[in-house]
């Protein structure tokens, strides 16, 4: 973590609202542990989209402000073969006190493609990476 406020495109840790994370823990995408009040380990995610930005989700990309993010078609099934709801097809503008998180790394990254913008809170810290590959 690092001592700075985060800003757009920055690797976030952050702690899912509890209904999503629910059901993260019950499928399996998230972990049980220390980091979050709810028992339930923070995520580490781009932070792609801030209030008043613009988000197009389509089947076969995600754009911010009409820049394609890489790696983010919208999946039908996760890992395991199960269907996965998305957010509906569409352009959204990003409330206030809301931001869009994406795994732009992992195609398969669970994210806002569908579970939608979360609140601002929800990010406690700025990461930079100490090693990468």
């Amino acid at each position: 973590m690092v001592k700075r406020a985060p800003s757009r495109g920055d690797l976030v840790l952050a702690c899912l609202p509890d209904a999503i994370a629910q059901l993260g823990i019950a499928r399996g995408y998230l972990l049980r542990g220390r980091g979050c009040g709810d028992g339930i380990e923070p995520v580490g995610k781009r932070l792609s989209a801030l209030p008043g930005d613009s988000v197009e989700v389509v089947p076969d990309y995600i754009a911010v402000n009409g820049q394609r993010l890489e790696h983010s078609a919208t999946l039908s099934s996760d890992s395991s073969g199960r269907s996965v709801k998305h957010v509906a097809w569409g352009r959204y503008t990003v409330p206030t006190n809301q931001v869009w998180l994406f795994g732009t790394q992992n195609a398969r990254s669970w994210d806002s493609r569908y579970f939608g913008p979360v609140p601002a809170n929800s990010v406690r810290a700025a990461l930079e990476p100490v090693l990468t590959w």
